[in-house]
């Protein structure tokens, strides 16, 4: 049995059409105050079912080494997968059309209120919330390591050398990138040879 409770033999759910691609995108864009990528994980590997955790970090993994902001090049990603060059739009069209006129909306409200205390400290609020999204994706994401070519030590020891590079070193992300992210690229295709 699957985590959905369904068995192995059993056909996975695609999306129907394209506006199902959409509608689901969109409803994820909606959830995702602070970020999208905790939810995006929700709904298209859990209550969707498109994707298994394997095959989501595997195109998260894509998406963030590509130019752009990775859950949009998630969303296409995925949409090319099911429907070709139309899923590819009509995934980026749900992710993107609301969530821009709220953006624009709340922009304008933010312009006229910013100097309000209460306002700044929603802010500070919501980076706090959408930093424990993040954590908790990440620990939900991490038993899909155990099928991971490289295995867990050697994850774990990359994800540790990252964040020491980034966060304490303060070293640019394109170098970091290109540093370990060519030494994970390297040792996957050494260990799956």
């Amino acid at each position: 049995m699957s985590p959905h409770g369904r068995s192995d033999l059993a056909p996975r759910p695609v999306p129907r059409s394209s506006l199902e691609l959409c509608r689901v995108f969109n409803r994820l864009a909606m959830q995702g105050f602070g970020g999208v990528l905790p939810v995006a994980q929700i709904e298209l590997v859990e209550r969707a079912g498109w994707l298994t955790r394997e095959e989501f970090v595997e195109t998260l993994s894509v998406a963030q080494v590509l130019p752009g902001p990775n859950v949009c090049n998630l969303a296409l990603m995925v949409g090319d997968r099911f429907f070709g060059w139309r899923g590819a739009l009509a995934a980026l069209g749900g992710m993107m059309l609301v969530p821009l006129l709220i953006v624009l909306v709340l922009a304008a409200a933010y312009d006229h209120w910013a100097h309000l205390p209460a306002v700044a400290g929603a802010l500070r609020g919501m980076g706090a919330v959408a930093a424990g999204l993040v954590i908790a994706t990440a620990l939900k994401l991490g038993a899909a390591l155990k099928t991971n070519p490289l295995g867990v030590p050697l994850c774990l020891a990359l994800t540790g050398a990252t964040f020491a590079a980034v966060a304490l070193a303060r070293l640019p992300m394109v170098w970091v990138v290109q540093g370990l992210g060519s030494l994970a690229i390297a040792l996957a295709w050494w260990r799956l040879r």
